[in-house]
């Protein structure tokens, strides 16, 4: 039973709990019906599996005391190990949430669902809750959206088609699911937590365990199958991922206060002086070693959730009906019924892409030296995408520093310096691209093309020759002209120039999508 330190709390059912309707047996009762040989999905660590099994089948069975297992596993720690029994493939169902009409993105969600809003040269960002999931054995994805979702559709089918993740013996799936009318419901979402009660007809068919409710538009990488032990190891209703935090990044946070055995007792939405003091907590709790304990008091909620699927559906159907939010109406008050949330520990990368400062820093982090905030090359762990079939990017006579270039390019005898270049970017001579994201292009014109164009007085797609763009994020399929400079000389923090085709927003250039600058233009 050494191993079993490595794996988190482990919290005995008492008699409060031993009732065979309560929401911790019927979970227990459904685990039976789905479970299998524990040596089929353990190997050697068949001892804790049957453990588990055993706990399932003595559910009115009273043990004599609390047997508590060390919980500083109850985190994302790279050298623990999972065994789900069932296994997460069959028991746990993923619901990614699209988020709102992202209007702190805009204008990079003028034409496309925050989720499909191109990252990292080759990806978009729904790319990375679904590729942790799928990393995580977690293959049954629904991904709910009700803006712009055109362009998502069309990259989840091409990306994760049914029979890439389906086939014989497997009923794996990413799907969309677009906010709709309907007799009981003639609204649109109201919030994540309405989205998914409008859905719950649908959720409650697959045979799971667990739900795990996901964002969209966040950057990171985590391990779900450690995240959904911990919630199976505490007997938890709910569990709720959390960020370590110092004083300083704490007050634009949802914070969370936890007991003893990490279990969340309170809440407070941005707290701002002695209101954050009181919300300081003991980080060694949930597994943080004594100095970052120090420097981190504080923990808040990542806005990624399991909940158990009977639990879920009393609570949006019956507890709380008319809350539309998860966080800020769901979780508290489950919390404040008496059921068990607890906390789960992930102390590692995480960026809440929510505004241009945000999406830009993130992009830009991925060039950092000696190691990025962020990386792709994970072997164990890959970031998938839609494959595109694209020849290598074609760079002559180019002084390439400190950047990321993606598929498909063809960069002549220029400058790019601490900048991501997105597929299919066309750079002409004598251009100079500095701390910029250029998101690419869709297609690529032809040389017929292109005379067509210059004939009409237009300009290609790609970068004209002799331009120079610093700070700026340009979006895919942008016409910049020769000799062009988007450079804010004058540091100007805010502006819309929508028909002009661009926007600033804190100091950084954004270049809309499809957007024609014309030869000559200073910005």
């Amino acid at each position: 039973m050494a191993s079993m330190t490595t794996m988190g709390v482990l919290r005995v059912p008492t008699s409060n709990r031993s009732n065979d309707s309560s929401p911790s047996n019927e979970r227990r009762i459904r685990g039976r019906a789905l479970s299998f040989s524990s040596s089929q999905l353990c190997g050697g660590d068949s001892k804790i599996s049957a453990f588990r099994v055993l706990r399932r089948r003595n559910t009115n069975h009273r043990y004599p005391s609390p047997a508590v297992v060390s919980p500083k596993a109850v985190s994302d720690s790279k050298n623990s190990q999972t065994c789900l029994d069932p296994d997460a493939s069959r028991s746990v169902l993923g619901i990614i949430l699209g988020g709102g009409a992202g209007t702190r993105l805009y204008p990079l969600t003028k034409k496309r669902a925050k989720p499909a809003v191109p990252l990292g040269a080759n990806y978009r960002l729904i790319d990375i809750p679904v590729s942790n999931c799928l990393n995580s054995n977690i293959s049954k994805i629904y991904v709910l959206t009700q803006f712009n979702s055109a362009s998502l559709n069309r990259h989840l089918s091409r990306a994760y088609a049914s029979n890439v993740m389906g086939g014989y013996k497997n009923e794996g799936f990413v799907e969309v699911l677009a906010a709709q009318q309907s007799p009981e419901n003639p609204n649109w979402f109201q919030g994540t937590a309405d989205a998914v009660r409008q859905y719950l007809w649908l959720f409650e068919e697959h045979n799971v365990l667990e739900f795990l409710v996901l964002a969209g538009d966040h950057l990171y990488r985590m391990d779900y199958e450690r995240f959904i032990q911990a919630h199976r190891e505490t007997d938890a209703d709910i569990t709720v991922a959390a960020l370590p935090m110092d004083e300083k990044r704490a007050t634009a946070f949802g914070l969370m206060k936890i007991d003893e055995e990490g279990r969340i007792v309170e809440f407070a939405e941005k707290p701002k002086g002695d209101q954050l003091k009181a919300m300081r907590v003991d980080t060694t709790i949930l597994g943080l070693d004594d100095e970052r304990a120090k420097e981190m008091p504080y923990i808040a909620s990542m806005g990624i959730y399991v909940v158990s699927k009977n639990v879920m559906l009393d609570l949006l159907r019956e507890k709380f009906p008319g809350a539309n939010d998860f966080g800020s109406e769901v979780i508290p008050g489950a919390t404040s019924i008496g059921m068990r949330v607890q906390a789960y520990l992930y102390d590692g990368y995480w960026e809440d892409i929510g505004t241009i400062e945000a999406f830009y820093n993130a992009n830009l982090g991925i060039t950092k030296k000696p190691v990025p905030d962020f990386s792709f090359y994970d072997r164990s762990s890959p970031i998938y995408t839609q494959p595109r079939y694209l020849p290598p990017s074609k760079m002559l006579d180019a002084d390439v520093t400190d950047s990321v270039i993606g598929e498909g390019c063809v960069i002549k005898n220029c400058k790019i310096h601490h900048s991501v270049v997105g597929l299919r970017s066309c750079i002409s001579e004598g251009a100079v691209i500095e701390d910029t994201l250029l998101m690419g292009a869709d297609y690529y014109e032809t040389d017929a093309d292109r005379r067509f164009l210059a004939a009409k007085g237009s300009v290609p797609i790609g970068i004209g020759k002799n331009s120079h763009i610093k700070r700026a994020i340009i979006d895919k399929n942008a016409r910049i002209g020769d000799n062009v400079q988007i450079i804010n000389s004058d540091n100007v923090q805010e502006a819309a120039r929508e028909t002009d085709g661009y926007f600033i927003k804190s100091g950084i250039v954004t270049v809309i999508k499809d957007a024609l600058i014309p030869s000559g233009i200073v910005i």
